[in-house]
């Protein structure tokens, strides 16, 4: 039985709706279930349940965009929820400060605040994660996951290649560190080691 008087779906979800605390613009909407909800009140951070990945996910744990739990209430059916928080950066992961920046004409309203290049990082550390959870047999990615020996080998390539780069036009630099970074990610997912992490290392390495 729920701890929480609260009317959850079918799948065991309720609709999370986030407002900025002080400025009262509305940033975005998510789900969460009853363990996420308890996460959410524990940490003072919002924790919500993703539907297509299947599992917990902190807004901010990838960008470092983190939202500060103020007060949480629910509607009168008890079956949403309104989370007003104190948000640290964008809401949105393509860059703006609230998610609903397009009117239904597709007219964009406000002004990206940065290029989403965290959030493009965020989408193919994502789509790896599906791919390991899927293994299409098709897919490239699948077999770096399911070979740790060509996983390992394809990196020592990629690293060297990048060096050789150096002496090339820069283009072939971009080319080759991309290639870096996507079989460095595959090497993340395949540890279940959360981009967060790796980005919350860089951070404290920064203050050193």
């Amino acid at each position: 039985m729920s701890k929480f008087n609260l009317k959850w779906d079918e799948k065991g979800l309720i609709p999370a709706i986030v407002q900025e605390y002080n400025t009262k613009e509305v940033l975005m909407t998510a789900y969460m279930n009853e363990a996420s909800l308890t996460k959410t009140i524990e940490t003072g951070r919002t924790c919500f349940w993703s539907r297509s990945r299947q599992k917990f996910w902190f807004k901010g744990e990838s960008s470092g965009n983190i939202q500060n739990v103020k007060e949480i209430r629910y509607d009168c059916d008890a079956d949403s929820l309104l989370i007003l928080v104190e948000q640290v950066g964008v809401a949105c992961h393509e860059g703006y400060s609230t998610c609903y920046f397009r009117k239904i004409d597709k007219e964009i309203i406000g002004q990206k605040t940065f290029e989403a290049g965290l959030y493009a990082l965020d989408e193919l550390y994502k789509l790896i994660e599906k791919r390991k959870k899927e293994l299409p047999g098709d897919s490239y990615t699948t077999k770096l996951l399911t070979d740790k020996n060509l996983l390992l080998k394809k990196i020592g390539e990629e690293a060297s290649e990048v060096i050789i780069s150096y002496s090339e036009d820069k283009s072939r630099t971009v080319e080759e560190a991309a290639d870096l970074l996507y079989h460095l990610f595959v090497l993340l997912v395949e540890r279940d080691i959360e981009l967060g992490l790796l980005l919350k290392e860089l951070k404290e390495r920064r203050s050193e």
